[in-house]
């Protein structure tokens, strides 16, 4: 009898594979209408063998938003600890999020058409994930209101509508077509910080750190998935 794989990083790969694999599968099918013999016949493995990798189907919609959130939460933190403006912070945030989400749309469409499936810890675990995402951008949001670069609002209301303009763009955006992540982060931060109260003289400024901040720092990729290696 063959042995069952270890725990390398053979074993992690093929997990995150699975993950991968499943998400598409839900988000073409609906959560619900797979089985997990679905989910065993697409990624070629046994039911014991693909619970040895998953733990259990519920546990794969809390793996496929990790798949999304594990990445997005450090490149998050990056970001907010630069000694940088809020204001840049925010638009390179802006990128970073618009980046993950034209990467992953089967893993957020899963996610959030189909985590009221979840309930106890798998809940719990999903909604801390988005929670500290929140917290995140309504930190950098307060900050902006603190040095007089935004008009003074409550921040949940602010974050709502930092939140809203971007969580949506996974219901219709086109990654094989004319808007890129940066294209629609430099619209949306546009919009968004006009309707904050920005002085108009800003906002072309903060499209100008943009683009010194990414040619200055190419050791520092805005893309969730990829390493911040600072020089």
């Amino acid at each position: 009898m063959p042995r069952p794989p270890g725990h390398g990083p053979g074993f992690e790969v093929r997990r995150q594979k699975i993950i991968d694999i499943a998400a598409a599968l839900f988000a073409r099918q609906g959560y619900a209408a797979t089985s997990i013999n679905d989910l065993g016949q697409a990624v070629g493995l046994a039911k014991g063998a693909l619970y040895y990798y998953i733990g259990s189907k519920e546990n794969l919609l809390v793996e496929i938003q990790s798949r999304v959130m594990g990445p997005l939460l450090t490149r998050t933190r990056q970001i907010a600890e630069l000694e940088e403006a809020p204001l840049l912070r925010l638009r390179l945030l802006s990128e970073s999020l618009l980046t993950i989400i034209f990467r992953r749309l089967d893993h957020i469409w899963v996610y959030e058409h189909d985590y009221r499936s979840l309930s106890g810890v798998e809940l719990k675990t999903l909604l801390s994930q988005r929670s500290a995402f929140e917290q995140s951008v309504s930190d950098l949001l307060e900050e902006a209101m603190e040095q007089g670069t935004f008009r003074a609002m409550p921040p949940r209301l602010a974050t709502l509508q930092f939140l809203n303009l971007h969580n949506h763009t996974y219901q219709w955006v086109n990654p094989e077509g004319d808007w890129t992540a940066p294209h629609l982060a430099r619209e949306y931060c546009a919009t968004l910080f006009r309707g904050f109260g920005a002085p108009d003289h800003l906002l072309p400024k903060v499209e100008e750190q943009a683009a010194a901040f990414l040619r200055d720092h190419p050791d520092l990729p805005l893309d969730p998935e990829e390493t911040w290696e600072p020089s």
